[in-house]
């Protein structure tokens, strides 16, 4: 049951050949066998997934479902979900019960979407390897000494272990895309306004973007279908005609000019990497898509404005958790400048607490105009990299992350050697493209992942080329030995 993709359990649910009360209980199932070697969910909502399961059924039978009608589903603990915990796994909101859904969790609701829980991330969604946890760190079922990814880990574990069919993720310098690498499905990052951030726990409000997970390219088209669109509720949704991104997967390659940037091919690439990357390209090549180089020059300077530029907002987003509204607060304050201190102090992990603290200084008004200023005139150079390229190429293509996952603990204490796991997926963010992350390979059964990134709009594009992959290779398929 949990082998099937999402339209193969879609065509099950319609023809009656199985209950969505049957497939939640066989996910919760599973989740309580396999999530405590995982630590992928903070929450699970078994009683709330069991009637809305019921309440799916229904539907099913008189005939008014939509196709993910009664589909079991996980959001990352970043979406407010009415009535439940939503802790960002952060101490700071331990104890906050969400009074009110976000946008990408009600457009869930009504497509008929089952909720199995919330799943663990890092801290806030600062990190990329998933360690930086209040709840602790994530495994990665391929291989449980390994590192899923971050920050939506929790999501990417729980969907390439098959815990669930799939998942949201939030995406602010590669979350969604470097997980899904590294835990061997599909994610993709839409472009910056497709998806509303209503509700969704803000990091850094120019770089964020909610996004799905799943196991191949068509059916994270299938939930992008439901959970994009505009909100006037989100002052940064784009106002657009709806798009179904599921109709042109089966377009032909012919002629398609993939662009191959030099930067995303130098040092610092695994060569075992940059071989299955190859592979892939060839793959594509075969299917008609045309190769070319490009450069994108301003490349190696994305890794430190994007620190510069996240920290700041994250300083500026963060400086309302301070004990005194929601979440946590310290015990026995002295006097209010004890209970700021005490409660940020103990409430943030040392991650966070970094970032606040750059971002402060950037900001500080000896410093924003040699920092802040800059970082941004440097972002719409980045900007202006992409915008040149596709005057040439309709996409381009490039390894996900310089590395498979990387061991636990191994570059938890250098944040430098962290932030560089996210070099080929920050400048997508600083420009506001869409990009989408698919498998490609395995190196010693850690699985790698080819970046496809995209004209503003082009997920339709990118979600072509990725399932036409997928029709002719079979690593979406796999499921990792031991789940």
């Amino acid at each position: 049951m949990h082998t099937q993709s999402i339209p193969q359990i879609s065509a099950a649910l319609q023809q009656g050949q199985l209950s969505s009360v049957e497939l939640t209980q066989h996910y919760l199932n599973r989740i309580e066998r396999y999530n405590p070697q995982l630590n992928a969910f903070i929450t699970v909502t078994d009683e709330l997934a069991l009637a809305q399961a019921q309440a799916a059924d229904k539907y099913l039978k008189n005939g008014t479902a939509g196709p993910l009608t009664g589909i079991p589903f996980a959001h990352k603990d970043i979406f407010c979900t009415q009535g439940l915990l939503t802790s960002c796994a952060s101490k700071m909101l331990a104890n906050f019960i969400a009074p009110y859904n976000a946008t990408i969790v009600e457009k869930c609701q009504v497509a008929g979407l089952v909720i199995l829980g919330k799943t663990n991330m890092d801290e806030f969604a600062m990190g990329s390897s998933n360690e930086t946890s209040y709840y602790g760190p994530v495994k990665n079922p391929w291989d449980l000494q390994a590192v899923p990814g971050g920050s939506s880990g929790g999501s990417a574990s729980a969907v390439s272990a098959r815990l669930t069919p799939g998942a949201t993720g939030t995406d602010t310098g590669g979350s969604i895309r470097q997980p899904s690498a590294l835990c061997g499905i599909t994610g993709l990052k839409p472009t910056y306004g497709l998806v509303s951030r209503y509700g969704m726990i803000a990091f850094a409000s120019s770089l964020d973007q909610g996004g799905p997970m799943a196991h191949s390219a068509e059916e994270v088209a299938w939930l992008l279908n439901a959970i994009a669109g505009f909100d006037p509720r989100d002052s940064t949704s784009l106002e657009r005609e709806p798009v179904d991104y599921s109709a042109q997967l089966n377009n032909n390659l012919q002629g398609l000019k993939i662009g191959l940037p030099k930067e995303y091919f130098g040092e610092g690439l695994d060569p075992a990497v940059d071989t299955l990357i190859q592979t892939a390209l060839q793959e594509l090549e075969q299917a008609g898509a045309e190769l070319h180089s490009i450069e994108l020059p301003n490349t190696p300077l994305a890794v430190p404005i994007y620190y510069i530029i996240a920290s700041a907002e994250c300083s500026s987003n963060l400086s309302r958790y301070d004990g005194v509204r929601y979440g946590y607060r310290c015990e026995e304050p002295q006097d209010l400048m004890d209970l700021y201190q005490r409660s940020r102090g103990e409430g943030f992990g040392a991650e966070v607490k970094r970032r606040i603290m750059i971002g402060t200084y950037a900001l500080s008004a000896g410093y924003y105009d040699a920092y802040y200023l800059k970082a941004q005139q440097i972002r719409r150079l980045i900007s202006n990299d992409f915008a040149q390229a596709f005057q040439k190429v309709d996409i381009i293509a490039g390894p996900t992350s310089p590395t498979p996952a990387f061991n636990l603990g191994e570059k938890f204490n250098d944040p430098v050697k962290m932030y560089l796991s996210d070099v080929y997926t920050i400048p997508v963010n600083l420009a506001g493209l869409p990009a989408l992350s698919l498998p490609v390979g395995l190196i010693q059964q850690r699985p790698v992942g080819l970046q496809l990134i995209g004209n503003y709009f082009g997920e339709p594009k990118l979600l072509n080329v990725a399932h036409q992959y997928q029709q002719r290779t079979h690593w979406h398929q796999l499921t990792p030995t031991h789940f």
